[in-house]
């Protein structure tokens, strides 16, 4: 979720990059940067770690010389901590490319070797410094002539795998900008004789309102003198979409959602596939990002802890049935701020996974240093490069979600779910209780799930229809079991954040247990249907459904697409894809949020900054 700016026009260069990084600041980020090709002929470059406002002071004291083309950028860390020297932008050897990128490159190990072996050194610990010295050997075997730097960017890109946009420029290049795009957004802003390039199109509004799409695999040059071209990364023309942005300013960092929550819902599809992207080895085998622990370190674990707080916490209680299942091994979970004060058995062999997706959360810190005092080894599950819990933790998993404006978490849930199915893979991997081939079928499985969240996404006008009908109620009831409970207990809290609504979620063999005594006439229920696959769970589901209904319960089914049991005895029915059982949750989910935040908005509430909530609790 990098910010990236590049300009080419004669305004003024470095104001037009600043206010456009300015425009993308609400993305969240750890370190800024730009770089300008001068009237000199040579690339400046100012970049520094934390907010941009450092950068600007760095500025101030340092000008950079007149110039006639700019990119700029700021960072969420991935690859690298948040420090200056990982900031971007990124110069090749020569000092002849700057590049700034946003997303992953899977293969930018063995690159980086290819790299050291012809006697390049690195000046940062990032993926995105490979690029510029591939893109300086490209450039130097280009044809000379208009076009040179767009086929040193084709050529380039053809040699790398992952995920990623990226924007260059050359300090022979006067008039030049290239960027590229796989996976991860690009648009070029066309103004009067002026172009722009955005991550999003926030970053040109104040400009112009003309705007191109960028297709999947695509290369884009702008040129003050040529305009704008396209082609494929064969070199093959390419048409891009064009449009109109019809919002204002602040709609525009919302990509045209009426709330950052929306926006962050419809985001979901690729922050799973981000934090998936790298997680496959050449040999089928699990990689993650740092695990400063040893294969012998987690072959003697015999028991997990999984310690996290709020939705954190809901999806620790789904991590339970899969680590599990998948390692044998015995898990509890925990809420953080009770951990410690109960006085847990650990020792050298209890791994304890935090899970905190700002990685500054107080009561998840303190739990980490209470089982470290205990000698236990811990393992983060986190999306903030360089964060407390992070730092203090013996393995981390980032996430990759990109920063969450809206104090709900929904796109931070999804991708603390995709980590935790990962950590007990790679537990049951060097425990040897699964072999590679079980592993890569989950893993694929996995994959998979970006393109159901889509489909499920595409099919929410209902649902929020629904929502609108339900902006009366006092109280509504989630019903779920086995993984589907958890979703109830996330689906009840999203309501209670978002909308004031009393709800509960239950499990739901415990209806008959005292829950069922509150249902009267109109009462919503949402139940939550395992998948047909889990048999009898089913079945005893179907027959809750028809309990509270028959008790006056206004019922509100998500099954899975092809399940017509449930249709006899739901007044509403939300379809989702088919997917293995461990891993429904990422599609029942959704539907929930999107229903929370319509009741929500039905109700005139401020879906983004819901009353006496923070977005990071850091205070015990």
């Amino acid at each position: 979720m990098c910010g990236i700016v590049g300009y080419v026009g004669s305004q003024d260069v470095l104001d037009v990059v600043l206010e456009g990084l300015r425009r993308l600041e609400y993305r969240g980020y750890d370190s800024a940067g730009v770089a300008l090709r001068t009237d000199a002929g040579e690339l400046a470059v100012a970049k520094k770690a934390g907010k941009l406002a450092n950068l600007e002071k760095v500025l101030g004291e340092h000008p950079l010389p007149p110039a006639t083309l700019g990119i700029g950028h700021t960072r969420w860390a991935t690859h690298g901590g948040p420090t200056d020297r990982n900031a971007h932008p990124h110069l090749s050897a020569d000092g002849k490319v700057a590049v700034i990128h946003n997303g992953i490159i899977e293969n930018f190990a063995s690159l980086r070797a290819e790299c050291e072996a012809q006697g390049i050194e690195f000046a940062s610990e990032t993926d995105t410094e490979v690029t510029a010295h591939l893109l300086a050997a490209a450039y130097a075997e280009a044809p000379e002539g208009p076009g040179r730097l767009a086929e040193a960017m084709r050529a380039v890109c053809r040699r790398l795998e992952g995920a990623f946009t990226l924007v260059a420029a050359h300090a022979d290049e006067s008039d030049t900008l290239v960027g590229a795009r796989r996976n991860s957004p690009l648009v070029v802003g066309v103004g009067d004789g002026e172009y722009f390039l955005g991550s999003d199109v926030a970053a040109f509004i104040a400009h112009t309102r003309d705007a191109l799409e960028l297709g999947q695999d695509q290369v884009v040059e702008i040129d003050r003198r040529r305009g704008v071209t396209v082609t494929d990364f064969a070199g093959a023309p390419a048409e891009p979409k064009a449009f109109r942005v019809d919002w204002d300013a602040a709609a525009a960092e919302k990509g045209g959602y009426p709330w950052f929550m929306l926006k962050e819902i419809a985001e979901q599809p690729q922050a799973i596939a981000d934090t998936l992207l790298g997680r496959l080895g050449r040999y089928g085998e699990l990689v993650l990002d740092e695990v400063r622990l040893s294969d012998d370190d987690l072959r003697v674990v015999d028991k997990v802890f999984v310690v996290a707080c709020g939705t954190a916490y809901h999806a620790g209680l789904i991590a339970k049935y899969a680590i599990e299942h998948w390692t044998r091994l015995p898990v509890e979970v925990e809420v953080a701020s009770e951990f410690r004060y109960r006085d847990p058995v650990l020792d050298r062999s209890t791994l304890v996974v935090v899970i905190s997706q700002s990685g500054e959360t107080m009561d998840t810190l303190m739990a980490l240093r209470h089982a470290k005092e205990q000698s236990a080894r811990v393992l983060a599950i986190c999306n903030a490069n360089g964060s407390t819990i992070p730092r203090e933790s013996d393995a981390v998993l980032y996430t990759h979600a990109g920063p969450e404006v809206a104090v709900a978490s929904t796109k931070g849930f999804l991708t603390q779910l995709v980590a935790c199915y990962l950590v007990g893979l790679f537990l049951a991997q060097v425990r040897g209780i699964k072999y590679e081939d079980e592993i890569s079928s989950i893993v694929a499985d996995l994959r998979t799930l970006p393109e159901k969240v889509a489909t499920v996404l595409e099919q929410m006008e209902p649902v929020r229809e629904l929502g609108r009908s339900l902006a009366d109620a006092d109280r509504m009831l989630f019903l779920g079991r086995h993984v589907s409970f958890p979703v109830a207990l996330e689906g009840a809290l999203k309501l209670k954040e978002l909308a004031y609504i009393h709800a509960e979620g239950f499990a739901a063999g415990e209806l008959k247990h005292g829950p069922i005594a509150v249902i009267e006439e109109g009462t919503p229920v949402i139940v939550v249907v395992p998948p047909r696959a889990r048999e009898l769970l089913h079945g005893k589901v179907v027959s809750n459904i028809q309990e509270v209904r028959a008790r006056g319960a206004r019922t509100i089914v998500i099954a899975e697409e092809g399940d017509e049991d449930v249709v006899a005895y739901a007044d509403h029915v939300i379809r989702v894809p088919r997917t293995p059982t461990l891993l429904a949750p990422v599609v029942t989910t959704v539907p929930l949020q999107v229903l929370a935040c319509e009741i929500a908005d039905t109700r005139g509430l401020d879906v983004d900054q819901p009353r006496n909530l923070a977005k990071s609790v850091t205070v015990e």
